[in-house]
C-alpha cells in the first residue's frame, strides 16, 4: 500500500461560531470536510496545509498547532493515508473557488454541523472548540537522524 500524507486546516469565523468547510467533489456524490489535501514531494506538512486552504478557499492561512492524527486505509485506492488537521487563522485573501472541477462550494458552517463532517477518531462532539492540541514541530532536514 502507498502511504498517503493528508493536512487539513481547521478554520473558524470572527466570532468563533462557525467552521470553515469546503465541498468537494466525488465519484460518489458531493461531500464536505476541512480545507486541505495531499502533501506534495519535498513539501512539509505546515507548507501543504498553507498551500492546500489557500488553494482550495482562496484565504491565506497561518497555522499553529495539530488537533488530531488520525489514519485510514483505503482498499479500493491502495493507499494507507495519514490525516493531520491543523488549527489556523485566516490572514488575508478572500473565498474564492479556483478549482471548480474538484471543489463545488465554500462555506461558513455552524460547528455543530461541521462535527458531522469531520472525521477524527474518537468522540468527535465539542472537540473542534476546546482548546486542546499538540505542538507542531519541524525537525532540521538533516541528511542523518
Amino acid at each position: 500500500m502507498k502511504r498517503v500524507d493528508v493536512t487539513y486546516v481547521l478554520l473558524f469565523d470572527e466570532p468563533g461560531e462557525n467552521v470553515l468547510m469546503v465541498k468537494n467533489t466525488g465519484k460518489n456524490g458531493s461531500y464536505y470536510t476541512l480545507p486541505g489535501g495531499a502533501v506534495e514531494p519535498g513539501e512539509t506538512l505546515e507548507e501543504a496545509a498553507i498551500r492546500e486552504a489557500k488553494e482550495e478557499t482562496g484565504f491565506d492561512v497561518e497555522i499553529s498547532d495539530i488537533i488530531s492524527v488520525s489514519e485510514a486505509f483505503f482498499e479500493d485506492r491502495g493507499h494507507h493515508a495519514v490525516f493531520f488537521t491543523f488549527r489556523g487563522k485566516i490572514t488575508g485573501g478572500e473565498m474564492t473557488i479556483s478549482m471548480p472541477e474538484e471543489i463545488e462550494e465554500v462555506t461558513w458552517m455552524n460547528v455543530e454541523d461541521a462535527e458531522d463532517y469531520i472525521h477524527i477518531t474518537g468522540d468527535t462532539k465539542g472537540l473542534i472548540k476546546r482548546n486542546e492540541s499538540a505542538p507542531y514541530l519541524l525537525r532540521k532536514r538533516s541528511e542523518k537522524d
